[in-house]
């Protein structure tokens, strides 16, 4: 039996957007009725390097499908500008869960980007208002690209606005974005009066006033990934309706973590959980809401959802490299 090998191009073939945010509401939901096995993420700092590696298992048994894996993934911030690679690299391997054979090794870069834009797809879907026309998005690397990809789905955007410290990132946006949007450069002041604002920088202290969102924004709280990270006014924390992917992880390395290790945040500031929204045991938006946050910081069940839909996909195309990794011998 054959181990299937997907590079970076085949999971981006094989991932189609809507496949994937559907897949992924399907894990969280099934997170929510205890259906997942997840274990917490676990860190190796590597200050010297400017960086980190991730260990990430889970599996997931959704209503129509079940699979495992386990992502192997860094955050090294110096990787651009020093070698010339992307800050987040990684490699999954996918199993299945009755034999655990390893179905595939794929790329795990393409795949975080992926799923980390259809989670806020679905907390988007779940927690904006209806009629969101206008996405800003704080940070204009990899992901702004799949912010925009993953949200359009879900809302009609017809706005956006991305603010970034670099210009050349900027502009670099506004020039590739898609002729359906009116994209303009602006400050992170302008991006956050817009209806939906993802943020995505790896800053450990608030750039987004509370002050500079909208009554009714819905705000995509993606870039805090690791303890010490933080992107928002805690009063933003405090007014909002806040939705968070995971207890463990947000109050250890989501947006909550900062105000949260100072007691600024407590439980009872805290709505629930994304998956008890998806699986329709906690409202998401009601008539009353104004101000509403998902605290983002990317679940392996997230990784185990994205890779099922390219691994059934490529393997109906035919696609990938088929290689023996495991020996046939019983013993």
């Amino acid at each position: 039996m054959q181990t299937l090998l997907l590079g970076p191009d085949a999971v981006e073939e094989h991932a189609a957007m809507p496949a994937v945010i559907e897949a992924v509401a399907d894990a969280f939901a099934a997170d929510a009725r205890g259906e997942t096995i997840m274990p917490a993420k676990s860190y190796i700092d590597l200050p010297q390097y400017n960086g980190d590696f991730r260990s990430m298992p889970a599996y997931v048994a959704a209503e129509t499908w079940d699979a495992a894996a386990v992502k192997w993934v860094n955050v090294h911030t110096d990787n651009p500008a020093d070698h010339d690679l992307p800050t987040v690299l990684g490699t999954l391997i996918y199993s299945d869960p009755e034999t655990a054979f390893p179905l595939s090794v794929m790329d795990g870069t393409v795949l975080t980007r992926l799923r980390t834009g259809a989670a806020a797809a679905v907390a988007t879907d779940h927690l904006a208002v209806a009629d969101a026309d206008s996405l800003g998005l704080v940070g204009a690397g990899t992901q702004a690209y799949t912010q925009l990809e993953a949200i359009a789905e879900v809302r009609d955007i017809k706005t956006v606005v991305v603010a970034d410290r670099s210009e050349e990132r900027q502009r670099a946006f506004v020039d590739a974005s898609d002729d359906r949007f009116d994209v303009r450069a602006g400050s992170i002041e302008d991006a956050a009066g817009c209806d939906v604002l993802s943020t995505i920088t790896p800053v450990e202290s608030p750039i987004v006033e509370r002050e500079w969102l909208g009554e009714r924004t819905h705000v995509n709280a993606i870039g805090a990934d690791a303890a010490g990270k933080h992107e928002h006014d805690d009063r933003t924390l405090l007014d909002a309706k806040l939705v968070i992917d995971d207890y463990e992880q947000c109050t250890h390395s989501g947006e909550i973590n900062v105000p949260w290790s100072e007691g600024v945040l407590t439980d009872d500031d805290l709505y629930g959980e994304l998956g008890d929204i998806v699986a329709g045991t906690l409202e998401g938006r009601t008539d009353g809401d104004g101000l509403t946050v998902f605290d983002s910081t990317g679940l392996a069940i997230q990784d185990v959802a994205a890779a099922h839909v390219v691994y059934e996909h490529a393997s109906e195309a035919g696609d990938g490299t088929g290689f023996s990794l495991v020996g046939t011998d019983a013993t």
